[in-house]
């Protein structure tokens, strides 16, 4: 039977290369994505293997429909819990809003969405569970306390899933990625050469990783390539996290 999964976020950047990995490797990956005419387009462009499913992770109280109706009975082989927000704002500025809204898109639906995919997962024969952190979570980064503090969530998250589910066959991992080539990396980086020079410096490899890299970490932990590995939180930065 053909494998099926679950990609948040998959409609561009790390999401997109994550979900191309999974339909190109024959699993039916299904992108949720708010934006209708993104998220169709970018499985337009993937393939046959790739099924839009327009929803906003925000709408908790829906989440479980959507995943009843994502099953259809069968199992959820694979979920990545890719789609997140941030907001690079002083520490004293960001409001008790602010900081509600990026806790609950990167941190609450990521709960929502993983408890009705685990309740599926136990139903049948376990699977994997492959949550998306950030290297702003392995050491302080200016000007990002929110997002900090939701992917740290992520990884504790990440621990105390594998303790818990690991007698259901159920695998949990983690990827943390460092400054990849992006976007949302260009957006930041390439009008600001002094701090792009500043990473590079930083980061042993000298050069920005490529989504593909990510995608090569998630399709590993998804599959059975890493059938005896659980509670990993996986740095892929090019050195970045030791390099400071």
């Amino acid at each position: 039977m053909t494998k099926k999964a679950i990609v948040t976020g998959g409609n561009s950047g790390l999401g997109y290369a994550t979900a191309k990995k999974l339909c190109d490797n024959g699993i039916k990956t299904y992108i949720i994505g708010r934006t209708k005419d993104k998220t169709e387009n970018a499985c337009a462009e993937i393939g046959e293997n790739a099924i839009p499913v327009i929803f906003d992770l925000n709408n908790l109280d829906e989440i479980p429909a959507i995943i009843a109706e994502i099953s259809n009975g069968d199992n959820i082989d694979i979920l990545v819990n890719n789609a997140g927000i941030n907001q690079k704002k002083e520490f004293t500025e960001v409001t008790n809003e602010e900081f509600s809204n990026i806790i609950q898109t990167n941190v609450l639906s990521v709960f929502a969405i993983s408890r009705e995919v685990v309740k599926i997962m136990k139903k049948h024969d376990g699977g994997s569970i492959v949550n998306i952190s950030s290297m702003a979570s392995q050491y302080g980064l200016p000007k990002v306390i929110a997002y900090s503090a939701s992917k740290g969530a992520i990884e504790t998250m990440t621990r105390a899933m594998t303790v818990e589910l690991a007698e259901f066959g159920i695998r949990v991992n983690c990827v943390a990625p460092g400054f990849i080539k992006t976007k949302m990396s260009a957006k930041a980086l390439d009008n600001d050469p002094e701090r792009k020079n500043k990473v590079l410096s930083r980061t042993p490899m000298g050069i920005l990783g490529d989504p593909s890299n990510i995608a090569d970490a998630v399709y590993f932990f998804a599959t059975n390539e890493s059938s005896f590995v659980t509670g990993t939180v996986l740095p892929v930065d090019g050195g970045n996290s030791i390099g400071f």
